[in-house]
């Protein structure tokens, strides 16, 4: 709905520097429509002051002059004749985006701290081993440390298809308990009571 006379932020042309606000755009704008090149830089040096104050946490950088300038000429288009007291030719990498960081080898999977890193090198080993005693051995070991473990920091739960549904994801399928035919480590009392006072300190 268009209401005639009213100018809504949605209707604008989008900001370059945000924390300037339209009316530091709106001055940069017409510094760059100015006839003269003394004419361009006075105003362009008044608006360098006027965006200081009006973001004065840049100041917390050593070496925010050059930020100031940086921001004024990515304000202008690029079309800001003056001479620029800074060299500006780096300023377009304050909008390059980060690259996103790569998992160190061997954490392809985010493992759940409240398990720890033993808990981690058993599912591990568990995903390459062949089937056989020796294997169920390990299942059954590591099923009811992580049972301990959920116990422990996981609030009180001690839930048993958790732990399978975990024991499963963090093996890639490998692992699958039947909690049917299953039977877990009895938790007795003395260790509940221990794991509430280890949660309280």
């Amino acid at each position: 709905m268009n209401i005639e006379g009213l100018d809504y932020n949605t209707q604008r042309e989008k900001l370059i520097m945000s924390e300037y606000g339209r009316e530091v755009q709106k001055m940069v704008d017409y510094a760059v429509s100015l006839p003269t090149k003394e004419e361009r830089q006075r105003a362009a040096e008044s608006i360098i002051y006027l965006m200081e104050s009006k973001n004065p946490q840049v100041r917390e950088s050593a070496n925010y002059q050059q930020t100031l300038w940086d921001h004024l000429y990515l304000m202008s288009r690029h079309e800001l004749d003056i001479d620029w007291p800074f060299d500006v030719s780096e300023a377009e990498k304050i909008h390059t985006k980060p690259q996103p960081m790569k998992l160190q080898k061997g954490s392809e999977h985010p493992y759940p701290r409240h398990y720890g890193q033993l808990i981690n090198e058993l599912f591990k080993k568990l995903k390459t081993m062949p089937e056989g005693e020796e294997r169920d051995e390990l299942v059954r070991l590591t099923a009811n440390q992580m049972k301990r473990d959920l116990m422990t920091w996981g609030h009180g739960s001690m839930d048993d298809e958790k732990v399978a549904d975990d024991l499963a994801r963090y093996t890639d399928g490998v692992i699958q308990i039947d909690l049917n035919a299953f039977r877990f480590d009895r938790m007795d009392a003395s260790f509940m009571g221990d794991s509430k006072r280890k949660r309280k300190k």
